[in-house]
């Protein structure tokens, strides 16, 4: 039972059911008495058969019952040489070679389902169009038959998945060489998204083609809990999106001028009517603002857009683009989204003493002992920032006390000597200002004028000594 598509349906490959496979017993009253209620007959040529019960919700699984009153049920269908799968709301079984005659079905069927065989599903979709883009949205409808008959049954329509998968072709020349295979589309009659009745027959499939370039052959399939049947189609080229970015940088350096950067976007006129072309943008700046922006003239000239060029760092962009190709088909593109980066400008460089240098090695003997101070304590104020009066005074209290303490040692040393053991122990200090004491006198005075002098002295000097 293979999957056909309408686009490679011919009437010589198109598989009517024989009438007589499954009849039901009985006309409409009869049908509706219990003892005789969702009956069927089974004809002697059939070599398979899959069925479909549909229940009430959370009911449990039918019995089938055969024409020499034998059961099937769910727990033993193995045994009996069918295949069961149960769900909250259906039946689906399918039996080898059954035995012909009148069947019966036990259970909480719902009246208005009463059975359903299927016996050749076939997915009905439109070929694909010859010009596709990486990065396209497209809407494509789809109906779905059972021996060439639409399916009325809406529960049914909710038990199968319809889907669309593309398969590398593997062509080396191609982006798509060695690539994954992809799903596509999955069909819908749920009246959401781009499907428009719930209910109708009418499935619906929103392609997203965010998918390499290449060479790829598209596989339509129909899977249902029991079996799958699928179709090739022919393989087709999917180009590369027809619509790319570039920027151009802000010039102007004044700070009181507003400066733009111009996105350019660049259209492939080969497949695409650039007069057709809007664009619907979003840009999010380098402080997070996000804004948004549309270009809906319809012209012949290249598009272009100015950002504010007040930031530096990351700019991102995200288009949508709605045109017609040059074959006059619609289409939605979703471009991928690019971003550049604005560098802040590097700061000036500045002349520094080689040991203000990262990694310089500093030379203690070539530099003076203010400076080496400095160096070596970098916290501290160097003695070049104080005052010459302050360094003056400074140097000349240090000196004078070093001077009266030796003058002082020396001149007990000396008044020790001339007086020896035994003598007055008084000390030098308090014979200072004794006239009786000629000697103390002149060592005092001796004393004194050497002090004066120290005081008297430069202070470069003092540094000296």
């Amino acid at each position: 039972m293979p999957l056909a598509t309408a686009a490679q349906q011919t009437p010589a490959t198109q598989s009517s059911p024989p009438e007589d496979i499954i009849q039901e017993l009985g006309n409409n009253y009869q049908n509706s008495i219990t003892l005789l209620q969702n009956r069927f007959r089974v004809d002697h040529n059939v070599d398979e058969v899959t069925m479909v019960f549909f229940r009430e919700y959370g009911s449990a699984p039918v019995v089938l019952v055969r024409p020499d009153g034998s059961k099937i049920f769910q727990t033993r269908a193995e045994q009996e040489n069918a295949q069961w799968f149960d769900a909250d709301t259906y039946d689906m079984i399918t039996i080898k070679n059954p035995v012909p005659g009148p069947w019966q079905a036990v259970g909480q069927i719902k009246p208005d389902s009463r059975i359903m065989v299927v016996s050749d599903i076939a997915l009905n979709a439109p070929s694909l169009p010859t010009t596709l883009f990486s990065g396209e949205i497209l809407k494509q409808t789809a109906t779905l038959t059972n021996g060439a008959k639409p399916i009325a049954q809406a529960d049914f329509r909710r038990v199968v998945e319809l889907q669309i998968e593309l398969i590398s072709t593997d062509n080396p020349n191609y982006d798509n060489f060695k690539a994954e295979n992809q799903v596509i589309a999955t069909f819908e009659d749920n009246g959401r998204g781009m499907d428009e009745r719930p209910g109708d027959g009418i499935f619906t499939g929103q392609f997203n083609l965010s998918i390499e370039a290449g060479e790829w052959t598209p596989v339509f399939s129909v899977t249902t809990p029991m079996f799958s049947r699928e179709q090739a189609g022919s393989a087709f080229v999917l180009h590369k999106n027809p619509i790319s970015l570039r920027t151009t940088l802000a010039q102007d350096k004044t700070e009181d001028a507003e400066n733009y950067h111009t996105l350019h976007i660049d259209v492939d006129k080969k497949h695409v009517d650039v007069t057709t072309l809007l664009i619907d943008g979003k840009v999010r700046y380098p402080n997070g603002d996000v804004h948004t922006f549309s270009l809906t003239e319809p012209t012949a000239a290249d598009r272009y857009y100015n950002l504010v060029a007040l930031d530096k760092g990351k700019f991102t962009v995200k288009l949508t683009a709605y045109g017609k190709t040059t074959e006059d088909r619609d289409f939605i593109l979703n471009v991928p989204e690019y971003s550049f980066e604005v560098l802040p400008e590097p700061p000036a460089a500045i002349d520094e003493p080689a040991s203000a240098q990262a990694g310089a090695v500093i030379d203690s003997e070539a530099m003076p002992l203010p400076e080496l101070a400095a160096s070596a304590n970098p916290g501290k104020e160097s003695p070049e920032s104080m005052s010459q009066n302050t360094l003056m005074l400074t140097l000349a209290l240090v000196n004078g006390t070093i001077l009266l303490i030796v003058g002082l040692v020396v001149a007990f040393v000396l008044w020790r000597r001339k007086n020896g053991p035994g003598t007055d122990t008084r000390s030098p200090v308090s014979d200072i200002n004794n006239n009786d004491n000629p000697s103390a006198n002149s060592m005092f005075t001796s004393l004194k004028a050497r002090v004066m002098a120290v005081f008297q002295k430069k202070p470069k000097e003092g540094a000296s000594d």
